[in-house]
């Protein structure tokens, strides 16, 4: 219970900063160039190349209109020549986002509600006998509803369908390859609402005339919105008239990245080019078609169809953008991150120290330290007499190297006089003369001095 509580009571501790140099080259080259690529990475990537001083948006709003122009002329033994116009080989005619061409079809005209064999072609359709052809039952992916009786003949169930059912095979070669140069325009309109900026794709320019002589280009005209559907397919890396005999599905992207710090005549789309849908060995999955017919009555007000199976290219126009402009709590945001990966280096930098190094004790006893605050009166007064009294005797301890230096200068100082007393004066020769002195060694004695000539 008592270490439970000191842990609890540790964690009211305050913790504080203390600065440590420490004379290590390695480590020191370590954590310098560990800022130089996070000074680096904020710099080169965070704010040049994201731009993360910018608030960004990327809600946008579109909107896309097409018109397709055109004419293609067909012939085939069921209607001869025909003339095919943007009316009849759109769909849908008025334009959106999602269009469709027909390059191909199989036509069965003048079909009128009867009974009829069912086509061999249908699985659930075939039969032996009228026990395979149960009476009311609908053919699983078929033309109709069985009577109950099978055609020898055919081999299938008759049916109560459309008559005749669809028989024709497939076209080998493209009915519309003429397609190919037809021409779509597309028009887009943006809006981000945070910012409130509108923009469209069409070149703003005071030349009447643009539109109807240029085509899209990614180096002459990069900005004018007609595209040859032919170009808009080979861009995905596919030709256009083989995919133009069973469809297929292409993708054109408009990606808009505003840079609304700079002028606004800047922000520009950019267009790129995908087929969406599988074309592996010529698989089961590749092409794209469905059926569609048209209604009339006889003059006898009896009502028959056409039936068209078609084959086509679906185009998905998608749109995504982006837009940025300078904010201030992006700029702190990304200033306090980079701050952040500093603040890691140190970290590590500090972990090898610590754990890794031989010397790793002794530079965790540098940098740790604890101070214990008092928080009883009597101790704190406790602990300031006994710091005085260490005061005390460290200065009675100095005084006394102090008495004990000068003591020894005088007993120097005496023994010097001393033997200057028992040596005696000294005392300088003349010319011509020498001087001696004598010491009487008792004290009774008297001085003598003599003189001798010197020659």
């Amino acid at each position: 219970m008592a270490a439970r509580g000191g842990f609890f009571l540790s964690l009211l501790n305050y913790k504080t900063e203390k600065y440590v140099i420490a004379e290590n080259r390695k480590i020191g080259i370590l954590f310098r160039l560990y800022q130089l690529a996070v000074l680096g990475y904020i710099i080169g990537w965070v704010f040049v190349a994201k731009k993360g001083y910018q608030e960004k948006e990327e809600a946008i709003q579109t909107s896309v209109f097409t018109k397709l122009k055109g004419v293609a002329l067909t012939n085939d033994s069921n209607k001869g020549l025909h003339l095919w116009g943007a009316e009849d080989y759109v769909i849908p005619p008025n334009g959106e986002q999602v269009f469709f061409v027909v390059t191909n079809y199989i036509e069965t005209p003048n079909q009128r509600l009867g009974f009829c064999p069912e086509s061999d072609r249908v699985p659930d359709g075939r039969c032996t006998s009228d026990d395979d052809c149960e009476e009311g039952e609908t053919v699983i992916a078929g033309n109709g509803i069985k009577t109950g009786v099978c055609i020898n003949s055919t081999g299938t169930c008759e049916v109560h369908a459309w008559c005749p059912v669809e028989y024709s095979p497939r076209p080998q070669e493209p009915l519309l390859s003429a397609a190919e140069n037809f021409t779509v325009y597309i028009k887009n309109f943006i809006r981000f609402p945070n910012f409130n900026f509108f923009r469209s794709n069409v070149l703003e320019t005071a030349e009447a005339n643009y539109l109807k002589n240029c085509t899209y280009d990614s180096e002459t005209h990069p900005y004018c919105p007609i595209f040859h559907l032919g170009n808009l397919v080979s861009w995905t890396g596919s030709d256009f008239q083989e995919m133009a005999v069973k469809g297929g599905s292409v993708g054109i992207l408009i990606e808009w990245k505003c840079d609304l710090d700079k002028d606004y005549s800047l922000c520009n789309p950019q267009y790129s080019f995908t087929r969406l849908d599988i074309n592996i060995n010529n698989s089961v999955t590749s092409g794209y078609n469905f059926r569609y017919a048209k209604h009339f009555k006889d003059p006898k007000g009896e009502s028959f169809r056409t039936l068209y199976k078609v084959y086509g290219i679906r185009f998905d126009i998608m749109v995504n953008g982006q837009a940025g402009k300078f904010s201030i709590v992006p700029t702190i945001i990304a200033l306090g991150s980079g701050i952040a990966l500093l603040g890691a280096g140190a970290f590590a930098c500090d972990m090898i120290l610590l754990y890794m190094m031989n010397t790793s004790s002794f530079y965790r006893e540098r940098k740790f330290e604890i101070i214990n605050f008092n928080k009883d009166g009597k101790d704190s007064k406790a602990a300031h007499r006994e710091r005085r009294s260490k005061k005390s005797s460290v200065e009675k301890e100095a005084s006394n190297s102090i008495t004990r230096e000068d003591e020894t200068g005088v007993a120097a100082a005496e023994s010097q006089s001393s033997s200057v007393e028992r040596r005696g004066p000294t005392i300088p020769r003349n010319t011509g003369q020498r001087y001696s002195a004598l010491l009487s060694p008792g004290p009774d004695q008297k001085l003598h001095v003599s003189f001798s000539p010197r020659f």
